[in-house]
């Protein structure tokens, strides 16, 4: 009996202290439950409106609304109405500049070159030719034709004395002294025209002849020296230049070609498409909206009173299609200035105090996760913001 009553009257001790160490954790739970601040938003992704900065007619529409694609899947395709034949004329533009690029670069041919030479030559023989003068030979002959123009027109005049003598006599005809007449004013003219050649030949080249060719032998060994020294530094720099103008306005062309074709920038969905073949675009306008899910995010807004994160600070995550499951996150953007809360803010009694908006990027469920769905963010009391 003596050992039965110690025990007897320990079991309601033991009672108590059990319902005083739970009473503890309780309000240590309650305490640290109230510490938590849960804000709300939406699981929110990129939204990437496409388009093209040429514009035209719809050719081909290769995607549907919500479609997966991947990066650089063509997704629309405008019909190129002239810049094919603006390409080609662009083509063979380069192609032209080029070529005499090259043939300013390479110079003159060894064969214009020896031509070239071969003019100079000539000239230069030519003026002195015409410097030297006659030689004696041809003033020898000049004089020897005026002697025999001479010796004809002295013939001449005696048969022409006779002719007329014999006329007045009635011997001969008047057909005869006719003829013997012409006869001598021939001889007159043909002496005169002898005389006149060998008055050039005594007198020698004119001046004026002279500076002609002088002139003729000084372009020719100028276009001598083009030729041997090749083109100036200046032409083969504009005929650079014109490549380089070519090459730019066919890399425009194939530019506006590449717009022709929408693509993904990246992997996403399809969210808006209504264009169809044959629908006109205009230049810059969207043309439809990709969603990128690779980047996924919370949108919420806390109240200044609990503005104590960090950036890159993790904190936990509850979406509404999964219940029971807990997601991470890391805070990736603060705002530096105040505003007033939004009304889709979902805690009644800080609805009439200033908040911050906040960006989390999610970390985890990036594949089960849909843009659109509810989240909450839940921070603790020890979490904060570095301002």
């Amino acid at each position: 009996m003596t050992n039965s009553q110690p025990r007897a009257r320990a079991r309601p001790a033991l009672v108590l202290v059990a319902v005083g160490l739970c009473l503890v954790a309780a309000l240590w739970w309650s305490q640290r439950q109230s510490d938590t601040l849960v804000v709300s938003g939406f699981v929110e992704a990129d939204h990437i409106r496409l388009g093209s900065r040429v514009g035209g007619r719809i050719g081909v529409v290769h995607a549907d609304e919500g479609d997966h694609v991947d990066a650089g899947a063509a997704l629309v395709e405008l019909e190129p109405f002239d810049l094919h034949e603006q390409r080609a004329a662009a083509t063979a533009a380069l192609a032209s500049a080029r070529a005499e690029l090259a043939r300013l670069e390479a110079g003159l041919r060894a064969e214009e070159r020896t031509q070239a030479r071969a003019r100079r030559d000539r000239l230069a023989s030519e003026l002195k030719r015409l410097v030297s003068g006659p030689r004696d030979q041809e003033l020898a002959t000049g004089r020897t034709w005026v002697a025999l123009a001479e010796a004809e027109l002295e013939l001449a005049t005696i048969e022409e004395g006779r002719a007329r003598q014999l006329h007045q006599d009635g011997v001969d005809t008047a057909e005869r002294l006719d003829r013997a007449v012409t006869a001598k004013e021939v001889a007159q003219a043909s002496l005169a025209v002898r005389r006149d050649a060998l008055a050039l030949l005594e007198e020698g080249t004119r001046r004026e002849e002279l500076d002609a060719m002088r002139a003729a032998v000084a372009e020719a060994e100028a276009a001598l020296t083009l030729a041997e020294q090749g083109y100036r530094e200046e032409e083969i720099e504009q005929a650079r230049a014109a490549v380089a103008v070519a090459e730019s306005t066919l890399a425009s062309v194939d530019r506006h070609l590449d717009e022709l074709v929408i693509r993904a920038p990246v992997g996403g969905i399809v969210e808006a498409l209504t264009l169809r073949p044959g629908d006109l675009l205009a230049a810059n306008a969207p043309a439809l909206s990709l969603l990128d899910p690779s980047r996924l995010w919370v949108r919420a807004y806390v109240p200044e009173g609990r503005l104590a994160l960090t950036l890159g600070q993790e904190v936990s995550l509850h979406v509404d299609p999964f219940p029971d499951e807990t997601f991470r996150g890391r805070v990736s953007y603060i705002a530096r200035e105040a505003e007033f809360t939004p009304g889709n803010v979902q805690t009644p009694e800080e609805r009439s105090k200033q908040v911050f908006r906040i960006k989390v990027s999610l970390v985890d469920g990036l594949d089960r996760l849909r843009p659109g769905m509810s989240a909450d963010v839940l921070l603790d009391a020890g979490d904060g913001v570095a301002r």
